[in-house]
């Protein structure tokens, strides 16, 4: 099998977004390669929300250009829907599953498949999760199968089932959105191991993240979002996780008075 004719997934070009007078993304230039994962960190209201709503589909820019695989995209025709046709999946937290839906049911949300007589095919459906579940996922004798309630499932459950699911979709850029905020210990590490299955399947990432931990652990390269532009990138191994640390201190230090206040109205 030949490589793709692309060098990435996805790339922004010189992207503006301004909600009145308040400017949320400044001459935002990011993009992600094939098979990358990009960390993007920032401070709340830095414009890493923004970004991923203009890049998935959710909200246009005021002004910039959007390429996939090396092809522009027009904003027109660009869409959440659109976005999924192209093979964009977004997990957001723990937000993406009906609680009280049964696993298979949640695989297929809107995706269903359905026989020749335009009925959903529920046993194809059941088998195809159980498939996911043990063979992507991973879930060897947890006694969770396709019949399982999400309400079953611990917290880095869920995000396996969110990423399992996009994966299965056959997603070329999968975006996490805090994949492990309130999660145990024992949960993050189960999450960390399914971003790990991203990348080795070929795939590429966008892991937003808080705890820088886990966002340095990770990626292939950091990119660092302050105020509504980028102030950094860094690649794997530039910087310790200390030195990262004490880099994003030093630039909320040196925010001018006013930063908070303008943070507080900028959406995040």
């Amino acid at each position: 099998m030949g490589q793709p004719d692309f060098q990435h997934v996805v790339r922004l070009v010189d992207i503006e977004k301004s909600y009145g007078n308040v400017r949320a993304l400044s001459d935002i230039n990011f993009s992600v390669g094939r098979n990358e994962i990009v960390g993007l960190i920032g401070d709340n209201g830095a414009g890493k929300s923004t970004l991923i709503k203009i890049m998935t589909g959710v909200d246009k820019p005021t002004a910039g250009e959007l390429y996939i695989r090396d092809r522009k995209v027009d904003w027109n025709d660009y869409s959440v829907g659109k976005a999924h046709e192209l093979r964009f999946e977004t997990v957001y937290q723990e937000k993406s599953l009906g609680e009280k839906q049964p696993l298979w049911r949640n695989f297929f949300v809107g995706r269903q498949i359905t026989n020749r007589l335009g009925f959903i095919d529920v046993k194809r459906q059941k088998a195809i999760a159980d498939d996911i579940l043990l063979n992507q996922i991973g879930f060897r004798g947890a006694g969770i199968n396709a019949d399982s309630a999400v309400a079953q499932l611990s917290g880095g459950e869920r995000q396996g089932v969110a990423i399992g699911r996009a994966m299965h979709f056959d997603a070329d850029l999968i975006v996490l959105d805090e994949p492990t905020v309130a999660l145990a210990i024992s949960e993050v590490r189960k999450v960390l191991d399914f971003v790990r299955g991203i990348k080795e399947s070929g795939r590429a990432c966008v892991y937003i993240e808080h705890n820088l931990a886990h966002v340095h652990e990770l990626a292939d390269r950091l990119v660092v979002l302050d105020r509504g532009a980028i102030v950094a990138e860094i690649g794997r191994g530039e910087m310790t996780l200390i030195e990262l640390t004490n880099f994003l201190i030093e630039l909320q230090q040196h925010r001018p008075a006013d930063a908070a206040a303008k943070r507080a109205s900028t959406p995040s």
